[in-house]
This record gives C-alpha cells, structure tokens and sequence, in this order.
C-alpha cells in the first residue's frame, strides 16, 4: 500500500517535491475559470450565482431559495437522529472551551509625562463560513469553523454550502450550523459561493472573512479573492505524517494513515521510521484494513501517488523529516513521545502516543482542525480566535511626552525627507 523510501546514509528522494506539488494540479487552468467565476459574480450578483447553481450542482434556484428558511432548519433538526445531536453538542462543548481559552483582551499601558499606549482588540463585523459538499459533507468543518469567531464575539456568521440535488442541504450540517451560532445560511457551491461572500450578490451580504476548506477551485478562488477580504489560510489537501518507532503498534499507524488517505485523491499518507520491520508490518496491515474501508476508489489513487513509507537511521533524522515536510497531521507514535515534542518545529497538529489517533482531533478534542498544508506549517498556523478579531494600536501622549520625543521624531523625518512629517511636529512648539 505504501512505497518504501530508504533515506538511510545521506540518501534523499523526490518524495517531499512530490509531495509540495499536489496542489499545482492543474492549476493555471483552474486559475483561469475561477477568474470568470469572481469577475461574473462581482457584476451580476444573485443572476450568475443561480445560473452557476444551474450549471454545476443541477439545481433550479430563485433568489429568495438562495438561503435556508427557518423551517428548513426546524425539519432539520426533527429529522436526525437524536444520538447525533448529542454528539455534535458534545463535540461543540469541547471545541468552544478549547477557544474561549484563546481569546484576548484589549490591554493599556502608561509610562512617564502621561503616556499611554494600548491594543484595542475588536472581533470582525460579518464572517462567512465554507462548508464542502461532494464525496463528503463535513459537518465537523462547520463546528471547527463557526466557533472560533462566535467566541471572538463576530455577530453575522454566514454559512455557504453546496446544494444536494434536489436542492436541499444537509440536515446535520444546518443543525451544526445553528448549534455553532451561523446567522445565516445559503445553499450555494464552489467558487461562485466564494465570490457571492467576497462580492456581495443583493441577497448574500458581502463579509470581512472567510474561512473553511474546499476543493481546487474553492481554494483558488480564496487566493484569488484575497485583499477584496481576509481568508483563513492557503489549505490545500489533506495530509498525515506518522513517525513510529518498533513499540507502536502497526495495525494503529495503518488505520490513522487510511484514515486521511480517505480524504480525496491528492491526499498525502507518510509513515517515518527506523525500523524496515515496522513498515512492512504497516504495509501488511494496510492491505488487510483497505478491504474493510468503503472509499477504496480514492485511497487507491492517494496512497499510489502520495503515500510512502519513508526508512531513516534514528528518530532524530526522523523529525528533520518532519520539520522538511511541515506536515498538516503529525502523529509521535513512539515509546517517549513527550520527550519529541521538543524538536518539533513545523506541523499544524500534534497528536501524542498511541491513543491519540488523528480522527480525535478531526470531531471530537477541542482545538481545531482547520490546519495548514502543503508545508505552509512553516509560517501558518490553525484556525483560531485570532483569525476572526482585528487589533487597533492606541497612543496617547502629552505635550510634555512630545515635547521629550520631537527631536527624534523630527530628526528621523527629516533624514527621511518627509519635511511635512517634521513639520507636524515642530509646529506646536514654535512661539
């Protein structure tokens, strides 16, 4: 199921290139049509997103249909089944108390002659959320995306999600959607969904945010949309990193491989170890757990292009493998895991240990599951709190603070040219 990669001896392979390029696929093509998509949208509003709904999702739409009614929603929630509910409010629990524990406060300072500076810190007025169809309808991805900005306090939470086709829409994803505080919903798909939240449409209302993943085009249409307003982050495919040394057990490193390899055909699935026995052991497992598993069509294609079992000499080369590949999921399936938290430099979750599978973070433990793929865990981090407030610096000075500052003030402007900076300066202290 897995390639064997020996990077033992100084060796070194494509692995990691391959790896970085999954997200190109295409890409230039894609680029071209979602530019149409942002550019129609910007000028048509609601007319080009009914006729995109048309084209791509096979559903008829007005208007008036583009959001979800109350009694959409009331039918929603009478019609899963109660255990899920449950579920969802437990999972909701765990993942607001993980969030309210990142929030921050607006903060002052003062200092000599009457000083003060400060940070004010506001939460964004309207944020929109994007919550997948497809292969798979990720209702965690509305729990994981919602909450941290009703925790930073944002009043208008707008979802968007693609329609079935008979136009409906989830029930358990409108039920998450109301238990996480969304204010809004509206069936609507891919980048012409994203461009209606960048744009505005006449009935969907144009937002200070976006977040929440997607496919190739939704991805690319957030890039594309970037500056018009925020986004959460670049996020691209899937992706696990197991590093396991000989007292993990194989058959739990195979299932928590599968588990991502599931996601869709550009998923990555990596296992790192010093031991060839153990990756065979892995190899074997996977094989055996593969024919239990429902999406084989997908993890056929993702473990045959991206997924490897990659042989090093020890567990330090091991996290340089890590840290190389920055990955979205690291798992430290190894006897002192605690003890490697230490060298871990880049990666967007780390799960600890043998009873710590991936899927645990997906639904269920608190801190999000929107991370950073593709290696952009050197410099991105998950979705938090911080991403749905904004900062705003405060500086209060008297005149006698000033007056102690004008001459470095106004020496700095003037070795900058900027005379009128000087000025502005200089003309409350002349007689």
């Amino acid at each position: 199921m897995l390639r064997i990669i020996d990077l033992r001896q100084g060796k070194d392979s494509d692995i990691f290139e391959r790896l970085a390029d999954r997200e190109s696929v295409g890409r230039q093509d894609v680029v071209e049509k979602v530019l149409e998509i942002l550019e129609n949208v910007r000028k048509n509003g609601d007319r080009a997103v009914l006729e995109y709904t048309r084209k791509f999702d096979g559903v008829d739409l007005d208007a008036p249909s583009l959001r979800v009614s109350g009694s959409e929603i009331e039918e929603a929630y009478g019609s899963i089944d109660p255990k899920l509910l449950e579920i969802i409010r437990k999972c909701r629990a765990n993942i607001e108390a993980f969030h309210e524990k990142q929030k921050m406060n607006s903060w002052f300072t003062t200092g000599e002659d009457g000083i003060l500076l400060g940070q004010l810190i506001r939460p964004l007025g309207t944020v929109g959320i994007y919550v997948p169809g497809g292969t798979a309808v990720l209702t965690s991805s509305v729990l994981m995306n919602a909450l941290p900005a009703k925790v930073a306090g944002v009043e208008r939470i707008i979802m968007a999600t693609p329609p079935g086709p008979d136009g409906s829409v989830d029930p358990a994803a409108l039920v998450a959607a109301i238990e996480a505080g969304v204010t809004e919903i509206y069936r609507i798909g891919g980048a012409q969904a994203i461009a209606a939240m960048v744009f505005g449409t006449g009935t969907v209302p144009r937002v200070d945010k976006i977040a929440g993943p997607g496919n190739i085009y939704v991805s690319t249409a957030k890039r594309l949309a970037y500056g018009y307003c925020g986004i959460d982050m670049f996020a691209g495919p899937s992706e696990i990193m197991v590093v396991a040394d000989e007292s993990a057990n194989p058959a739990y490193v195979a299932a928590d491989l599968l588990s991502q390899a599931e996601h869709d055909v550009l998923s990555a699935a990596v296992l790192v170890t010093p031991s060839t026995d153990l990756a065979q052991a892995v190899c074997r497992e996977m094989g055996d757990q593969y024919r239990r598993l429902a999406r084989k069509e997908i993890l056929d294609s993702s473990l045959s292009a991206y997924g490897a079992a990659i042989i090093v000499d020890d567990l330090d080369a091991a996290m340089d493998v890590v840290n190389r590949m920055a990955p979205e999921h690291l798992e430290l399936c190894v006897e002192e895991p605690f003890s490697r938290l230490a060298y871990v430099r880049n990666a967007g979750a780390v799960f600890l240990g043998n009873w710590s599978p991936e899927p645990l973070g997906d639904y269920y433990a608190g801190p999000n599951h929107v991370l950073p793929t593709g290696g952009t865990a050197r410099f991105f981090s998950p979705l938090s709190v911080d991403d749905f407030v904004k900062k705003s610096s405060v500086i209060s000075y008297t005149k006698s603070a000033l007056e102690k500052a004008k001459d470095a003030v106004i020496g700095f402007a003037e070795y900058e040219g900027l005379d009128g900076h000087a000025n502005a300066i200089r003309v409350r202290f002349e007689k």
